[in-house]
């Protein structure tokens, strides 16, 4: 599994690690934020590629300790291996409170139960190593439970499904026109609304953003590719405001 770095300061790293697996499964991306030796991976997945990305995490700590997971939302692609880090590590799991009587049928093992932990609707601050993690609401993007991650350290914002793409063979995108075609469909699909959307952006332009990482696909980064791709959120129509139609009894 190769691995990317964003961010290297000599106490704080981030790594994007690449998931291009073949086959049915969903392209995924999963992260690694490490300050002072302390270790946050964001969005780990599923059985597929639980071993190889626990191996890879272990030796990109080198010798520290995984304090956290974070699980944006309830999909499998994000925690269907939950028990498996939680049973193999100390980490403590933390998820949208909506999410927490849900996990566990993933196979949570009442060990570890207990470390299953719930992020409040309005977000929360996560200590790592003696950073602090920003946890963002971004719900309905596309879960009704749904959080992202700033760290403004490195400045950046961990986005999970929005900003996703899928089929392209590039980890950042150069050509914001010519990337839409890889993300445009499936925001129109699993992005709630525009309305959501729009309140997203309203929070996320406070914030001083160098890349824009999602769970799937490529990231943007630069000031004008972040901006680019707010902009576009903010004129988007989605979900509901095209689907309404969807609501008709089957015809045979």
């Amino acid at each position: 599994m190769p691995s990317t770095v964003l961010f290297d300061n000599g106490e704080h790293r981030n790594i994007l690690l690449e998931d291009y697996g073949h086959g049915l499964a969903v392209q995924a991306n999963q992260h690694l934020i490490v300050h002072n030796g302390r270790g946050m991976i964001l969005d780990p997945g599923g059985h597929k590629v639980y071993n190889r990305v626990l191996s890879e995490t272990t030796a990109l700590l080198k010798g520290g300790k995984l304090q956290y997971l974070f699980l944006s939302h309830q999909d499998p692609d994000i925690v269907a291996a939950t028990n498996g880090w939680l049973m193999t590590t100390d980490a403590d799991a933390w998820c949208s409170a909506l999410w927490t009587r849900f996990v566990p049928h993933f196979g949570l093992d009442r060990l570890v139960e207990s470390r299953l932990k719930a992020i409040p609707d309005a977000g929360m601050f996560i200590d790592l190593g003696g950073a602090d993690l920003m946890v963002l609401p971004a719900h309905y993007l596309h879960s009704c439970g749904n959080f992202h991650v700033y760290d403004p350290i490195s400045k950046v914002l961990y986005s999970g499904d929005l900003g996703a793409s899928l089929g392209q063979d590039y980890i950042q995108v150069a050509d914001f026109d010519a990337h839409l075609r890889y993300m445009e469909g499936f925001h129109k699909r699993y992005m709630a609304s525009g309305r959501a959307l729009k309140a997203w952006v309203r929070m996320v332009r406070q914030l001083d953003i160098e890349i824009i990482a999602p769970q799937h696909g490529a990231l943007f980064k630069g000031k004008e590719m972040v901006d680019r791709f707010l902009t576009w959120c903010e004129q988007l129509e989605c979900g509901i405001d095209l689907y309404e139609g969807l609501y008709q009894l089957p015809q045979k």
